[in-house]
């Protein structure tokens, strides 16, 4: 069983050390964490150091592979981008939750996670690192662009598109064929009926642009 780190320690981590536990198909050997001294635990795994400290961990632990557990979208882009110009030969690997429904034809990018009850239809395409949050639901031959996330109930119809960076918040519907831009954000319990632009802040029902956003700017 290949040996793993978990760059991250509180909720996002707690989620991905429950799925890669169930999984059983890799060894975590601990988290990394910048914000926490060295020793301090969460769910029973150690932090092992910071993100300067990856170089020698990996050499140290014989890692295979990390996965970013960070639920901001263009903060576990930064550190992706870090971990891979840091150490170019270590993988992004994927944590998919034994419930989750995965339907034929899906393609899932590297580094991404698939919570419990989450539903993926046929023929949909997960880009990297992207976060399908609890029994939020993917309609067949929707996309959802790099660095994305679905929260927590998330539904959508067919042949959606979600943008890189983009985050569709807890509890929201997003209609058949609607696109959303890249870097947005769509408020909790939403109704998505028409495509959204890039670099918004849309919610209600039906949702509507609220302003306009810059990429990094914080929602969670």
């Amino acid at each position: 069983m290949d040996n793993i780190i978990v760059v991250g320690s509180s909720g996002q981590a707690k989620a991905v050390i429950d799925i890669v536990e169930q999984q059983n198909s890799y060894a975590i050997v601990g988290l990394l964490d910048s914000f926490r001294p060295i020793g301090e635990e969460t769910l029973g795994y150690s932090i092992l150091g910071a993100e300067d400290d990856l170089p020698a961990l990996v050499r140290q632990h014989d890692l295979a592979g990390v996965i970013v557990a960070i639920g901001d979208n263009h903060a576990r882009a930064a550190v992706a981008a870090r971990i891979a110009l840091a150490c170019p030969q270590l993988r992004f690997v994927n944590a998919v939750h034994p419930n989750a429904s995965i339907g034929k034809a899906v393609l899932i990018g590297e580094g991404t996670v698939v919570m419990a009850g989450a539903v993926l239809g046929p023929c949909c395409q997960l880009g990297r690192l992207c976060i399908v949050n609890t029994k939020a639901s993917l309609d067949h031959d929707s996309v959802m662009s790099d660095f994305s996330s679905l929260a927590p109930g998330v539904t959508t119809g067919g042949y959606c598109r979600i943008g890189s960076y983009t985050a569709v918040g807890i509890g929201a519907v997003v209609f058949d064929r609607v696109v959303i831009g890249e870097h947005s954000v769509i408020g909790g319990g939403a109704v998505v009926l028409h495509a959204v632009e890039a670099f918004c802040v849309s919610y209600g029902v039906p949702a509507k642009k609220v302003r306009d956003r810059q990429a990094g700017d914080r929602y969670l």
